[in-house]
């Protein structure tokens, strides 16, 4: 008789917890931000304004809109399995040869992807103590260990960023993948060229490093580098980007990586058949192609940074500098009562206590007037 079978039969019957592997079992779930309809029917609120998943508040490109309309007569047929015209223009933009990227429903996708095939029990990731939430959940899916580095303290340059010393002296023989994100979600902390340089120098050849730049488009200039051109000097590098959010394809999600052929050939043989979708493939490809767009909601993020950065000063709130399109702002209290008197006036930010940060709460940057609807609310729930 089997383990399983013995189980089950102790357990009198099916139990899916007890039968679910090992690294599933305890596994608590991604969170995403609470959907504004969510907010509608639990507090009978309307004209909400949702900060709190970093979505690009100035929409999407006309073009990219006009393909994925283009797409609608065809939704009967599959899309094209392997992305070949969109892997094609990525291959241009980041120079580097189609075999390079995978494709992904998302850049959560290629994420987990990674996870899947890297990673197993006896093996090991490394990620910083405040990053992206997902690289814990995909490590314990996985049945690895993880090995959380202690960020940077309140008094760094980078407060509550990555210590890239301390994560490269984590480094063992059981590790397998070691994540870094640039910039970094929750924090806003970014990295320039040089530390980074000096970290994967130190890293080891039998090590995949996976830098994840979803927030690439607004870090450039803040000094984060764009790491897709350095592959031919790093064969153990990935590198993750999304159109969720400077192209604002969050809700068709399309995502990607670049890497050596080899790895790209080991995640694409795992990687679901049709994982991006008709409208996803034809409107990332036309997002890409109107560079004009993301210069525009580069700017008005960076506008709105600093309207929000000055009404957070007015107010007596610290918060993290950032190369993203969102701030992380310190109540210096209990997040959650101050959250929930938000959405009692229709304003959805982020907690992010499930980071280990419960003073604190994560605020997209928004459009002018949603800023202004945000600091107002928020001067008023802080009595």
């Amino acid at each position: 008789m089997s383990d399983l079978q013995s189980k089950t039969l102790s357990l009198g019957g099916c139990d899916p917890e007890q039968l679910a592997v090992a690294g599933v079992q305890g596994l608590h779930p991604y969170q995403p931000g609470k959907p504004i309809s969510e907010l509608e029917r639990e507090y009978g609120v309307s004209d909400v304004v949702k900060l709190a998943s970093n979505e690009n508040p100035f929409g999407v490109s006309p073009a990219a809109i006009a393909a994925m309309q283009a797409e609608l007569a065809d939704l009967w047929l599959y899309p094209d399995g392997g992305g070949y015209s969109l892997r094609g223009k990525l291959a241009e933009l980041h120079g580097c040869a189609p075999e390079c990227v995978t494709l992904g429903n998302g850049s959560n996708d290629v994420l987990a992807l990674l996870a899947e095939c890297f990673l197993e029990p006896g093996r090991e990731a490394i990620f910083s103590q405040y990053c992206f939430a997902v690289y814990p959940i995909a490590t314990q899916a996985a049945g690895a260990q993880a090995c959380v580095v202690p960020a940077n303290g309140l008094d760094h340059a980078q407060p509550l960023g990555h210590d890239l010393e301390a994560m490269a002296a984590a480094i063992n023989e059981r590790t397998a993948l070691v994540f870094v994100a640039n910039p970094n979600n929750p924090t806003g902390t970014w990295l320039e060229e040089a530390e980074l340089r000096r970290f994967l120098d130190k890293v080891p050849a039998h090590v995949i490093v996976v830098i994840d730049e979803a927030y690439h488009e607004y870090a450039l200039d803040r000094g984060a580098p764009d790491v897709s051109g350095w592959l031919a000097q790093y064969p153990n590098l990935v590198v993750s980007r999304t159109f969720s959010k400077a192209y604002g394809l969050a809700g068709v999600r399309v995502g990607y990586s670049v890497s050596s052929p080899a790895i790209a050939a080991v995640l694409n043989r795992l990687r679901q058949p049709f994982n991006v979708n008709s409208l996803a493939l034809a409107g990332a490809e036309a997002a890409l192609a109107d560079q004009a767009f993301i210069r525009r909601s580069v700017q008005g993020n960076a506008e709105g940074m600093q309207q929000l950065k000055t009404g957070l000063d007015q107010l007596g709130l610290d918060y993290v500098d950032s190369a993203c399109n969102f701030l992380l702002v310190n109540l210096e209290r209990a997040a959650d009562p101050v959250n929930e008197r938000l959405m009692q006036r229709g304003v959805i930010v982020r907690p992010v206590a499930n980071y280990g940060l419960p003073e604190w709460l994560r605020v997209t940057i928004g459009t002018s007037d949603q800023n202004e609807r945000l600091l107002a609310a928020l001067a008023e729930s802080l009595v």
